[in-house]
């Protein structure tokens, strides 16, 4: 059996280290840098550096595993260990100068998470789990917020730059949730959204579109910290449906209860 926490501090050594790579080209990154895959889909050298520094060094920790990541390494699940690592989440936030930016990186073993790192540049924060280890924020334990009813509750949230076919519905879930919350906020990056709940700074976070290189850490990093992480109708195939609510576990009900009345069709 492999010593969880152990390789979850050599991630942690991995992403402070890509950190500060990414730290130093924020200070000089040029617009003119940008990159499109796709439309409002941007990329950048940045981005790409960044995930050849993670992938190499994570090879050194375990040489036999596979990966699935946002840019240009060939994605390989045909092995028992797979990487799965975001080296830039809230590239839109970097690219504008908006310091709110992080590194995301998931060690799944078969179909399970194991360990997940998130690394929020910009304020050094770096959240934490390993499987049986719970979750931690700079080494120190950390839980999720204890309120439990939804007009107390700041939730945030994420808009989503394609596949428009469900914004009718996503703006009326915006309405509701503005009339119920304390209020909604959306900062641009999914693993931080993600850590933040599990920090307790959020009570919950839900998007669409989501990739699994988006969500893999942070949603693993919540359970540790003792929330739950949904998809729209409260199932947990929350990957496969690329929709995604995490929680305390304490408001759960209350707001699955609005999005299977918004998304009922």
């Amino acid at each position: 059996m492999l010593d969880y926490e152990l390789i979850c501090a050599k991630v942690i050594s991995v992403a402070r280290l890509t950190g500060n790579f990414i730290r130093k080209e924020a200070m000089s990154f040029d617009r003119n840098d940008i990159e499109y895959k796709g439309f409002n889909d941007l990329v950048s050298y940045v981005d790409k550096q960044a995930e050849k520094q993670l992938v190499r060094n994570l090879k050194k920790i375990l040489p036999d595993a596979g990966f699935i990541t946002e840019e240009d390494t060939p994605n390989d699940t045909s092995k028992p260990f797979t990487w799965i690592i975001d080296p830039l989440d809230g590239t839109t936030n970097f690219m504008h100068g908006i310091p709110t930016f992080a590194i995301s990186i998931a060690l799944y073993q078969a179909d399970e998470p194991v360990v997940g790192v998130v690394y929020e540049i910009n304020r050094g924060e770096m959240f934490s789990a390993f499987k049986y280890g719970g979750a931690l924020l700079n080494q120190k334990p950390i839980r999720v917020s204890e309120i439990s009813h939804l007009k107390s509750a700041l939730i945030a949230t994420g808009f989503p730059y394609y596949q428009f076919d469900q914004q009718a519905a996503y703006m009326n879930l915006f309405g509701e949730m503005m009339q119920r919350c304390h209020g909604l906020r959306r900062i641009g990056s999914a693993a931080v959204d993600l850590a933040y709940v599990a920090c307790g700074r959020f009570e919950a976070y839900f998007e669409y579109n989501l990739n699994v290189y988006d969500v893999a850490a942070g949603a693993f990093i919540v359970q540790q910290a003792g929330g739950q992480v949904f998809n729209f109708s409260g199932g947990l195939e929350f990957v496969k449906k690329r929709e995604l609510l995490a929680t305390n576990g304490l408001v759960s009900a209350e707001i699955l209860e609005i999005m299977k009345d918004k998304f009922k069709s």
